[in-house]
This record gives structure tokens, C-alpha cells and sequence, in this order.
């Protein structure tokens, strides 16, 4: 049986990978002749030796770039700011106050209660800022997060065991862990407070707090039991060599986390003082010549900076405070900035009211328009009163072969319809013959005109009782939110000026530069957004790089006078700095300038209100605060157009548009909405997704009507229009039913608007007939964009 028919034949191997000496042999071609006489593989040999010490002398390089950079942070760790510890009670249970009053007098060493939250620790060799954040003050927790270097999370282990409690973390902790989520966490770790005091008992206590919390937690959140002094001090050793991640948004700017603030009159005319700001400068170096954005108040210029002593350096001797002492205003050095080299403080750009003007014409431009108008006049088309080449562009001509001959109108009522001189239009007898016979034969199929004379005599009232008649039989297929009705006392075509239709919402043209609103030529707009980016990033690196002759280096102790500052908002912000740190970021170039900036949005889950498009709310982007008055858009993403949404829905991401100063991604969005008598409510979250005045957003509205006689393709509508001449305005706009059908408008019939529609299917009776428009609208300037007292 073995050469039988029935005989196993297996598959035959296929090599899928060369063999070695073939990957190898341009390396071994090269061998010298004497190496080839050796052994056939040596020269393979020599080539993997080679390569394998480069591999290894590789990985060692890329150690030691690791070590080296491991010992610089940690020997700068001594001029290094203070690391920043934000306690965070996740539930009402959890005592966040006495967790810091503990890891401020282990800090400090000695059994008094310390006079600052910032601790020059010498038995650590740390320095120290701890801050509690206020528990369900929504607002303080985001403004501390964004400058904490470690996020303790503080829960009480009671909760676990107490029926009335709702565990570790209640709703307030949970909305505020998803809203630091939100921003972008540093470094985590949770402190678990009131164990109990038995051994066996301490550890299941501890396993269960960590099962339970891991899945709200990130993956690297660490764990620490914070009921007693040892436990406390092995949480600050391991702080202590702790390497901290933080969001990348954070690392760009240079900021201060200000400890004092006062104000210094300035010019009592104008209302404006001097904001004095003092604190470490972190993440970057700051050039005078910067703007700077003071968190609540807006953006400024400065008018110097000065270097003082270090107030909590780590070789003092122990108690001693130099907070207290009088050298507190010792001044290391003053930065004067250049006025030549100064960013300007521009916020809107001037437009010129005469950049339109034109002068008179020349003879050849002349010559060349009569040439065009008598190019024109061989193919001539009807247009409406003041209608451009572009805007008649869109308007589409009917191509349907059948009675196209018959769809000539009287002169009067052509408006928006589009028609040309046909070969055999010089017999206007034989045209009115045509119109005529076509109309006879669709009447006697429809039997539209005893209807008509009914509808001749129909009031006002009468109309709209019969609308809303139609309309409730109708009220199941009502899912399309963009219907409008168009009114009985104005003409839809003035009501519907502006709109226009689309063949394609994808691929029909809109010019991004066509009829703007004059905010527009209030705004900056980039030829190249990305290689903008790149070139303000390489000029902050080139600040890094600079003297501290020039610049504030990272980790000084600064004190920074910002000018021009209006005295109610520094008022104002000198107030917050009571219970809140007050933020000064460094600006980066063109940062102050107002452009349309696009947002990606979700709405958080605990705001149940409608949020609807141009009201009023809070934009928190990284440090920055403004007002803004949003308008969504779905994100189509194979379309340069994009639909307007009256509402963000919750469960999708939107994209929202607003008039704003200037900002470079990646930064979080927080947006916030102020409420009567009660602190703000978070009602949405996001990012920040690109900066374009010329991404177009539409709205979309759809006019209906209803078929009133039907015979196979051809049916009469009415109560779409309410006037012949409306009619005949948006013949050239397809129409479609809610049941799938396109079709075309033929003529209007009687004087109630009324009209004779061709589709490419049978129409059904209780179909819906509809035409699509579309207007381009903007978003709605700010009134005031940084009034943003919470």
C-alpha cells in the first residue's frame, strides 16, 4: 500500500527564513583572500563577534546615561524646589488635617507646631511643601493638583466596617479623582489611617483598603499605612528616593507656586497696581521679557524680577527660619527687562477699516471684464440681485432629460434658480404649448387642481390647524432634530438668506475664507501650526540654555512684579491666595493672542444638566482660566465640514469651538459652570485638539412638506414653501423623503406654495418630504475673558 493511491503525502517544508551564511554574505565577501582559505565560516564568525561587541558596548552607554542621570537629580536635590505633597481625603471620614499636621512635625523635628507649610528637613535631606487639599471644594483640589509633585490620597479604614459610610471613597472623592484624572496625575501613593492596633488585624485591614481601591488607583500608586511616627518616617524615606513622574503638559512652561502675594499701587487713573508674587521657579528658566499668566487674573508683562536668598535652605542650622528673620527681602540679583526684545502684551489684532478699498481700474482690466461680460452673454444665466461667481456655484442645475425644455419660468419670480438660453427658446409659443400639455397630463394623473381651489380659500388659521394636523399623524417619524417650519408672514426666501444647499455634504466646496464675521479680524491664524510649535519650543529650550544673567534659573527662590494688573482682580487673587496657592506660568511665544481654538469634550457623568452650545462657562486649559462660550461639532474626520450639535450629548466625545488666547498641545481641559450661590460644577472634560479659524461648522436645518396627491414618480407637496415665489427660489435644491426617495422640484402650483415634485421611486402617501440647507456659523466672543471670580 505504500505507492498506493490512498498513500500519505505530506507537504513538502518551506524555508521562511534565509539561512545564515545568506543573511551574512555581504559581510563575507569583503573577507580578505587569506581568511576565505580558513575555515568557510569564520569570517561569519568575525562578523557576529563584531556586532555582539557593539551590542554590549551599546547597553553599557545607555547605562551609564541612566546612572549619570540618576546621580544629577539627586545631587541637585539639594538646590532643587521643594517637593510638593497634596493631601487629598477621599471620603469624609478620612482626617486629612491631622495626616499633615503628623508628616509636619516629623519634617521639622521637634514637638512644636511649625509656622510654614514648606520644611527644610536636615535629618532627611529634603525639602519639603505639604498642603491639604479642602475637601469637596472641587475648584482648590484642581488648582493644588496641578502643582503637586505626589498625590496622598488619604482614607480612613473605619469606613470599612461602618454600615452608614459608603466605603473608602464616597461620591465627592470619586468626582474628584475622576476630575484629577482629568488633568493628568503625578505621582500617587495612598495613605491608610485609623488600622487597627493588633497585628493580625492591621494586615487584613490593610489587604482589604488595597483590594478595594486598586482599581480606582494607577498601576504604580503605592500604599502606606500613616497611623504612627515610624510608619510616617519609612512613607518619607522612601518619598524621599522616590523617582516623580509628572504630566507632560506641566514640563513646558516655567511656573511659580506663589507663597506670598501683595500688590503695590501704580497708577491710581487708570486703576491698575503692581502684583508682587514670590516662590520657587519651577520646571523652566524665565526670561524677563516673558508674559506671564497669573491663574484668575489674566496675562501681563513684567517690569523686573528679583532673585532673593533661598528662605529653606537645607545647610542651616536646625529651628532656624529665615522666613522670620530679616534677611527675607535679601536681593541676590535684579532683571531688568529689554524693552527692544519684550514679547508685547497683543491680545487682539487692529484691523485695517480701510483694506478693502480699491483703487480705480486700469484700461487692460478694463478690457479684460468686457472681454468676460461678452463671454458671458453667449451663455447667459438668471441670477438673483448681488449673487457672486462662488455663490453660484453650489446652486445646481437640473439634469433630468424628461421635459427639461418645460422648466422655463416667467422673469419675475427666477430668483435663486439658475436657467440658460436653450437652442429652440425663440418660440415662446411652441414653450407655452409644451408647459402646458405637460401640467394637463400631470393634473389629470394627480387631480391637483380641485384641491388647489381648496386650498385657495384656506385662512391662516385654517393652515396652521391643517400643519398641525399633518404634523402630529406624523409625530412617529419625527427623529431628525434639525426640522424647522417655515413661517406663514415671512418669505422662506429671506428667513433661509444665508443657508444653502450641498450635493454632497463630503465633497461639495466651501471656501473657509468666504463672508466672515468681523470677529474675524480680530484673531491671528498660523500658515503652519506644527512648524510654528516647533520654533516656540526651540526658543524655550534657547532660554534654558541662557546665563542667569539673562534669566531666572529653575529652582531660585524669585519674586516677580507683574504690571498693569487691575486693582479688583488683584484684589481679588491676593484674597484666593489665602486658602489656594496662586499660579504664575511663563507663556510661551504668541500666547496671548486670540485665535478659534478646538477642543475634544466629553460630558462628565455627574452633570446632569443640559449643556447647550454658546453658554457661558469656564475653560480650565493647564494654568489658564477664561471665559468662553462654546459651539459643538461632531468630528468627521473624512470632511473638511463638520455638523453642529445644539447640545453635547453625554457618552461621545465632541469637539468644541471658542474664540481664546492662543495654546500649544498637549493641555487638559476642565470645564466648569458657574452656579447661583453654590461652588462651580464640573461639565466636561477634554484636551485640547488644534488651533484653525478655518475649520467650517455648519448647521443644518431640514424644511418639510407633505405629499397631497401621488401617482407613481410624481407627486404634489405642500406646506414645505407658502408662496410661488419661494418656489421658484429653491427649485434648483434636491429634495428626499424620510422613506429614501430623491427628487427634484418641477413648478409650483396655485398661490399657497405648493408644488409638483419628480422622484426616482414611488412615493407613498404617508411619506415625508424634506430639503437639506446649511449656514456656517462661528462661535460668540467672550464678553469679558478673564472674569472668572469662582
Amino acid at each position: 500500500m505504500a505507492g498506493g493511491a490512498r498513500s500519505q503525502v505530506n507537504k513538502s517544508h518551506k524555508t521562511r527564513y534565509a539561512s545564515k551564511s545568506s543573511r551574512h554574505a555581504h559581510r563575507t565577501a569583503s573577507l580578505s583572500a587569506k581568511a576565505k582559505i580558513g575555515k568557510s565560516d569564520g569570517g561569519h564568525r568575525a562578523a557576529v563577534k563584531g556586532t555582539r561587541a557593539a551590542r554590549v558596548q551599546k547597553s553599557k552607554a545607555i547605562r551609564d546615561q541612566k546612572r549619570a542621570a540618576l546621580l544629577k537629580e539627586k545631587r541637585s536635590s539639594v538646590s532643587a524646589p521643594p517637593r510638593v505633597v497634596v493631601l487629598f481625603g477621599l471620603s469624609s471620614n478620612a482626617n486629612a488635617t491631622s495626616v499633615k499636621k503628623d508628616l509636619l512635625q516629623l519634617l521639622s523635628g521637634d514637638d512644636g507646631q511649625p509656622t510654614s507649610d514648606t520644611i527644610a528637613s536636615s535629618a532627611y535631606r529634603l525639602r519639603t511643601t505639604v498642603l491639604e487639599a479642602p475637601y469637596g471644594d472641587l475648584v482648590a483640589c484642581m488648582e493644588m493638583a496641578k502643582v503637586a509633585d505626589l498625590i496622598a490620597f488619604v482614607v480612613s479604614a473605619n469606613s470599612l466596617y461602618d454600615n452608614g459610610s459608603d466605603g473608602l471613597i464616597d461620591p465627592i472623592g470619586a468626582q474628584c479623582l475622576s476630575l484629577l484624572r482629568a488633568i493628568g496625575l503625578s505621582s500617587t501613593s495612598v495613605l491608610i489611617r485609623d488600622l487597627p492596633q493588633d497585628v493580625k488585624s492591621k494586615s487584613e485591614a490593610k489587604k482589604i483598603s488595597i483590594s478595594s481601591l486598586s482599581s480606582e488607583m494607577s498601576e504604580d500608586c503605592k500604599y502606606y499605612a500613616a497611623d504612627t511616627k515610624e510608619e510616617l518616617h519609612k512613607f518619607m524615606w522612601l518619598f524621599k528616593e522616590q523617582h516623580l513622574s509628572s504630566p507632560h503638559w506641566r514640563n513646558q512652561r516655567p511656573y511659580i507656586m506663589s507663597n506670598e502675594v501683595c500688590l503695590k499701587p501704580e497708577n491710581s487713573i487708570l486703576g491698575t497696581c503692581t502684583l508682587v508674587l514670590s516662590g520657587y521657579l519651577r520646571a523652566h528658566n524665565l526670561s524677563p521679557n516673558q508674559l506671564v499668566h497669573v491663574t484668575g487674573a489674566g496675562d501681563f508683562q513684567l517690569s523686573k524680577v528679583d532673585i532673593l536668598k533661598d528662605p529653606f535652605p537645607l545647610n542651616e542650622r536646625r529651628g532656624h527660619n529665615l522666613m522670620e528673620s530679616e534677611d527675607m527681602t535679601q536681593i541676590c540679583q535684579t532683571l531688568i527687562p529689554d524693552t527692544s526684545a519684550q514679547e508685547p502684551l497683543l491680545v487682539e489684532n487692529t484691523p485695517d477699516p480701510l483694506a478693502g478699498e480699491q483703487t480705480w481700474p486700469t484700461e487692460a482690466e478694463m478690457a479684460e471684464a468686457d472681454t468676460n461680460n461678452k463671454e458671458r452673454k453667449i451663455r447667459k444665466r438668471k441670477l438673483p440681485r448681488g449673487t457672486s461667481d462662488y455663490q453660484a456655484a453650489w446652486i445646481v442645475e437640473g439634469t433630468d432629460s424628461e421635459n427639461d425644455n418645460s422648466d422655463i419660468e416667467s422673469e419675475e419670480g427666477n430668483g435663486m434658480v439658475l436657467d440658460e438660453e436653450l437652442e429652440n427658446n425663440n418660440d415662446p409659443e411652441k414653450d407655452e404649448d409644451t408647459t402646458s400639455r405637460f401640467t394637463e397630463k400631470f393634473d389629470e394623473e394627480t387631480g391637483a387642481d380641485t384641491e388647489m381651489e381648496d386650498d385657495e380659500h384656506m385662512t391662516r388659521e385654517q393652515i396652521e390647524a391643517d400643519i398641525k394636523r399633518i404634523k402630529n399623524a406624523n409625530a412617529e417619524d419625527e427623529e431628525f432634530p434639525d426640522e424647522v417650519e417655515t413661517p406663514l408672514d415671512v418669505p422662506a426666501k429671506k428667513r433661509f438668506a444665508k443657508y444653502r444647499s450641498l450635493k454632497s455634504f463630503r465633497t461639495s466646496p466651501w471656501d473657509p475664507k468666504e463672508s466672515l464675521p468681523v470677529d474675524y479680524a480680530r484673531i491671528f491664524a498660523f500658515d503652519n501650526f506644527s512648524r510654528t510649535q516647533k520654533h516656540v519650543l526651540k526658543t524655550m529650550r534657547e532660554v534654558d540654555e541662557g546665563s542667569s544673567t539673562t534669566c531666572a534659573q529653575v529652582g531660585s527662590f524669585v519674586r516677580i512684579h507683574v504690571k498693569n494688573v487691575p486693582i479688583h482682580i488683584a484684589s481679588r487673587v491676593c484674597h484666593a491666595s489665602k486658602a489656594i496657592p496662586v499660579v504664575t506660568s511663563g507663556l510661551l511665544q504668541h500666547e496671548s493672542k486670540m485665535s478659534v481654538l478646538h477642543f475634544s469634550v466629553k460630558k462628565n457623568d455627574s452633570y446632569v444638566a443640559p449643556i447647550k452650545s454658546k453658554e457661558t462657562f469656564i475653560f480650565n486649559v493647564g494654568f489658564r482660566q477664561f471665559v468662553a462660550r462654546p459651539l459643538f461639532s461632531g468630528d468627521n474626520i473624512n470632511s473638511d465640514k463638520h455638523k453642529l450639535e445644539r447640545f453635547l450629548h453625554p457618552g461621545r466625545f465632541s469637539v468644541a469651538s471658542v474664540y481664546a488666547p492662543i495654546c500649544f498641545p498637549p493641555l487638559p481641559l476642565i470645564v466648569l459652570k458657574k452656579r447661583d450661590g453654590e461652588l462651580p460644577a464640573v461639565a466636561a472634560t477634554g484636551s485640547l485638539k488644534s488651533v484653525d479659524p478655518d475649520r467650517i461648522i455648519l448647521k443644518k436645518i431640514i424644511l418639510t412638506g407633505y405629499p397631497q396627491r401621488v401617482s407613481k414618480l410624481k407627486a404634489t407637496v405642500r406646506y414645505m414653501f407658502h408662496s410661488p415665489d419661494d418656489v421658484r427660489w429653491f427649485k434648483p435644491v434636491d429634495v428626499w423623503t424620510k422613506h429614501g426617495r430623491h427628487g427634484r422640484i418641477k413648478e409650483p402650483v396655485g398661490t399657497h406654495g405648493a408644488m409638483k415634485c419628480v422622484f426616482n421611486s414611488v412615493v407613498q402617501q404617508h411619506d415625508t418630504v424634506c430639503m437639506s440647507l446649511y449656514k456656517r456659523i462661528y462661535p460668540r466672543w467672550p464678553e469679558q475673558l478673564y472674569d472668572v471670580a469662582l
